[in-house]
């Protein structure tokens, strides 16, 4: 997936340093994009990191930060406005444009998706631009505020729970919020729009996705997130989003289709040789390099942000591919009428009382649980021997023999 995250930092619109984190492909970027995140989020937002980070498998450079006085960011949250953030964007892109490419593709999740098309005209690079779950209006945003408004517009601000988080709100993001000409900017949007929603968002009605379509000129795309919920919490929904603004984005937005040797290139390793890198330090998602091959590993929620299978589903993946090929190349050189093979792995821990070959009554035993379906017309005695030649398999036989592991600092 992601070949690297780097932490970077920038002066917002109000001259606070911005907390970003910028996701590079491996090899030359295709482009760069610029990722608006949801009213009250983070840049570490669950849609934002996973649509991010699969962006970057289409050869797509993403910028994603934390707008002023959210997250990491410095800054107060109460000074700020749908206005700021419209400028804080600004400022997101002359950071990409000094520092490495003006971004061409805007993507914005809910009011971050009514910031983005309020931002497009004025980043002159940008040829397509990208909303999920948006608003159509900015002023969409003030129902979260119930009856808080009220106490806002009486006292000039107001401490609000969004999310189960206090915001203090003041009268100035009200009235900001009434000054946006927001339908007429997305008329006049000169960049090819691809508007996603799901008919089932209970936060921001799908009548949101037909207003901003019908306003807009073409080219412009719909795609519906159907089942999704708002924030895009399952993983599915974010890969997918992201595999449709990835293929999207190369037809609409004139980009050179990606180069797979640039794409896909790892730093040179020898055979036989694995690099574990992480991706960020404050996370444990990491990126494994053997050879010109890529795969994510992380943790699960609540520990990691699972964009990648954990260390112990690698070390199943591993003697279950190597189980699977040894018994593939037995068949084949057999003759035997073997159609398809799979291979079921799990991993527990049995008490030692349940071990007879265990030593110690305190030690455990690493159970791993190997099932074999074989389809094709075998014989019982085929399927036996098979059977067999599974545990005889490369891997198989490291892990069953012991492993000495020698450390070094490299």
């Amino acid at each position: 997936m992601t070949a690297t995250t780097e932490r970077v930092e920038f002066t917002g619109s109000q001259g606070d340093r911005l907390a970003a984190r910028l996701e590079l492909p491996l090899g030359t970027p295709r482009t760069y994009a610029l990722f608006a995140h949801c009213f009250t989020c983070g840049k570490d937002a669950v849609a934002a990191s996973r649509i991010a980070r699969a962006l970057t498998t289409e050869g797509i450079a993403v910028l994603r930060f934390d707008f002023t006085g959210l997250g990491q960011s410095g800054g107060d949250f109460a000074n700020s406005t749908f206005s700021s953030n419209i400028d804080d964007l600004l400022s997101a892109a002359d950071f990409l444009r000094d520092e490495h490419r003006a971004p061409s593709i805007l993507i914005g999740h809910s009011l971050g998706g009514a910031a983005v098309l309020a931002a497009a005209s004025r980043i002159a690079e940008v040829s397509a631009v990208v909303t999920i779950g948006a608003p159509a209006d900015p002023q969409h945003v003030v129902h979260l505020l119930g009856d808080d408004v009220t106490a806002i517009e009486r006292d000039g601000e107001a401490e609000v729970d969004l999310g189960g988080r206090p915001f203090r709100i003041r009268r100035q993001f009200l009235h900001d919020l009434e000054m946006q000409p927001q339908l007429d900017r997305i008329a006049a949007l000169d960049a090819a729009l691809l508007v996603m929603h799901s008919p089932t968002d209970a936060t921001v009605g799908i009548d949101n996705a037909r207003v901003i379509f019908e306003a807009a000129r073409h080219p412009k795309s719909f795609v519906a997130l159907d089942g999704a919920d708002h924030l895009l919490t399952d993983r599915a929904d974010a890969e997918y989003a992201a595999g449709i603004i990835g293929a999207w984005v190369g037809r609409y937005a004139g980009l050179p289709a990606p180069d797979e040797a640039t794409r896909d290139a790892a730093p040179a390793l020898p055979e036989g040789h694995v690099r574990v890198a992480e991706v960020a330090p404050d996370g444990f998602a990491q990126t494994v390099t053997a050879g010109r091959h890529v795969l994510a590993a992380d943790e699960p929620h609540p520990i990691g942000t699972d964009s990648g299978a954990n260390p112990y589903e690698l070390l199943l993946a591993g003697l279950g591919a190597c189980t699977s090929m040894t018994i593939r190349m037995y068949a084949n050189r057999k003759k035997w009428p073997l159609e398809h093979v799979s291979v079921d792995l799990s991993h527990s821990r049995t008490h030692a009382n349940d071990c007879e070959r265990c030593d110690e009554s305190t030690q455990a035993l690493e159970h791993i649980d190997r099932t074999i379906t074989l389809v094709g017309e075998l014989t019982d005695e085929q399927r036996a021997a098979i059977l067999a030649i599974a545990d005889k398999c490369p891997v198989h036989r490291t892990l069953h023999a012991g492993v000495v592991v020698s450390t070094r600092l490299g």
